[in-house]
């Protein structure tokens, strides 16, 4: 006796290729609300040299908004990405809104070792969480918020890569131009001029290797290289090394001179990754900048604007304030602007099984003078496509350090971020 089968309709199941079909267009981006409080020192050199004239109270509240568009579109061997950002801020000083085109390039890829891009991009060299102190053609991250997006620079490159069966399993090489005209990466350097930059990549022994140039007149000439490898599967460790010839640095005495210095200068940054069992991240960096004050060349600057103070109290004058302040832009008032840093991130995926809860702690530590950072972050994500993050940092008192004379010694802020796309 035979035993009956079951009959399964064939209309039951029905495969769909245009469900795996890589779609030839992409748009999406994220919506942000981040309203932030801050509050102020007022015995600190930095809140003397920004509200000299002006009295905001204890605290000082700013309120931001940014839409950032970005869309992709491919079309046999081309694609055209463009990343936009539309910002808005409303704080002490007023009303502030500006678009701004971060990334629009063309990219050409006649065959899958070569691909050709021309506009305006962000590279993305070096290997550090923190710092890139061999990312020539990048600008700076902020080591505060290093996902942030960064705007690029107009230039045309290319991408060649080969691959081999060996100990060398690929070996890349990305050529750069990058040109600094008016109205074009105007902010690079000096104007009117063509400069070269190059990247050769090599995956060696499970080991990936950069080596990194930059030549023209906008900056001095600069080698770099960096490395990454993953020791285990859960550890990895990084690093990168930057010369830079002839650099001038700019600096001010406690009287008000201002010295120029030429010299090479030399950076380096070394780092480690660490993923625990239990879904626990350790971030460590040691980063060391040769373009960067001493601690004595700060205090100067410091001294120099508490001198400027003094006098604007007793005779009303805000010269040397407004001296003070010129030199600061660009140049003491960078992101981490002294020489040597330590950074750590450790942050914890869902503790005690609280699903969607990842809490963070940052420190940046100022070997220097012993200043630094400390800033807690807890992020909730329940909600598909919606990120809630509160955040607070404070910073040390210690006078006469870099952190310690920053305008506010406690900042707290709330994010709300909804991302879309098609």
């Amino acid at each position: 006796m035979l035993t009956s089968l079951p009959v399964f309709a064939e209309e039951e199941y029905a495969f769909d290729i245009s469900e795996t079909e890589k779609k030839p267009y992409s748009l999406g981006g994220h919506a942000e609300i981040r309203p932030v409080v801050f509050g102020l020192d007022k015995d600190t050199s930095l809140y003397k040299l920004r509200f000299y004239n002006r009295d905001e109270g204890n605290t000082i509240e700013e309120y931001n908004a940014k839409l950032q568009l970005e869309g992709s579109l491919e079309k046999w061997i081309a694609r055209v990405f463009i990343r936009m950002n539309m910002d808005y801020k409303l704080s002490y000083l007023g009303e502030d809104h500006q678009t701004t085109l971060y990334e629009g390039f063309l990219s050409l890829k006649p065959s899958s070792s070569l691909t050709i891009d021309m506009g305006k991009k962000t590279l993305k060299w070096g290997k550090g969480y923190a710092w890139n102190p061999a990312a020539f053609v990048d600008r700076p991250k902020d080591p505060e918020d290093t996902e942030l997006s960064l705007e690029g620079f107009i230039v045309a490159s290319a991408d060649y890569i080969k691959s081999f069966d060996s100990h060398l399993k690929t070996v890349s090489f990305t050529p750069v131009v990058i040109p600094v005209y008016e109205h074009v990466n105007d902010d690079f350097g000096e104007i009117n001029n063509l400069n070269f930059a190059g990247k050769l990549y090599f995956l060696l022994f499970d080991t990936d290797i950069d080596l990194i140039a930059l030549a023209g007149n906008s900056k001095t000439a600069r080698f770099g290289a960096d490395f990454s490898r993953n020791i285990t599967t859960s550890f990895e460790v990084h690093g990168e090394f930057a010369f830079i010839n002839d650099y001038k640095k700019k600096f001010i005495d406690s009287n008000g001179n201002i010295f120029e210095k030429e010299y090479d200068a030399k950076s380096y940054l070394i780092g480690m990754r660490y993923l625990t069992q239990k879904d626990t991240t350790y971030i460590l960096e040691y980063y060391h900048s040769g373009t960067g004050f001493t601690a004595e060349e700060m205090r100067d600057y410091f001294s120099f604007i508490d001198k400027g103070y003094n006098t604007y109290l007793s005779s009303g004058s805000d010269t040397l304030l407004k001296k003070a302040l010129n030199i600061t832009e660009g140049n003491y008032g960078r992101a981490n602007s002294m020489r040597d840093y330590l950074y750590l991130r450790i942050s914890q995926k869902e503790p005690f099984d609280i699903l969607y809860f990842t809490p963070s702690i940052t420190s940046i530590f100022n070997m220097n003078d012993n200043s630094f950072s400390i800033s807690t972050e807890f992020l909730y994500t329940r909600i598909t496509n919606l990120e809630f993050q509160l955040k607070a940092a404070v910073l040390s008192e210690k006078r006469n350090t870099e952190y310690g004379e920053k305008q506010n010694d406690y900042r707290m802020e709330f994010l709300i971020k909804y991302y879309f796309g098609i």
